[in-house]
């Protein structure tokens, strides 16, 4: 098994869960989080205006609003869902964020006490 870690801008967090569903992976966890890459938080990044106090050097935020997503998949599907998490959220601007895949030993259903696999279908 594998958790897969997607961090996306925040419009297109409807389409990815979305595609997800239809592709059979409904389940994920989903935060709001704050955060910037190597660019520093390019400020013409976002769609709405941006205080003077978010602001550093003029030019560039503190941090730059994102989405944090997190499912746990079977080993076989990880390129499928990895896959389509970067069709979805690519637009080949800074910005488009990151997926990390890692690995996982164990899970287990609290209700059932199921684990492995078994947990997470």
């Amino acid at each position: 098994m594998k958790e897969i870690v997607a961090i996306i801008r925040p419009n297109k967090m409807t389409r990815t869960k979305e595609v997800l569903a239809t592709l059979g992976f409904p389940a994920m966890t989903a935060w709001r989080v704050l955060g910037r890459g190597k660019q520093k938080g390019l400020a013409g990044e976002v769609s709405f205006e941006v205080r003077d106090e978010a602001m550093e050097h003029g030019r560039t935020m503190k941090y730059i609003p994102k989405r944090l997503i997190s499912l746990v998949v079977e080993d076989e599907d990880v390129m499928l869902v990895v896959g389509a998490i970067i069709k979805v959220n690519r637009t080949g601007e800074i910005g488009d964020g990151r997926v990390f895949v890692c690995p996982v030993e164990d899970a287990v259903r609290i209700r059932t006490q199921e684990r492995s696999v078994s947990a997470i279908s």
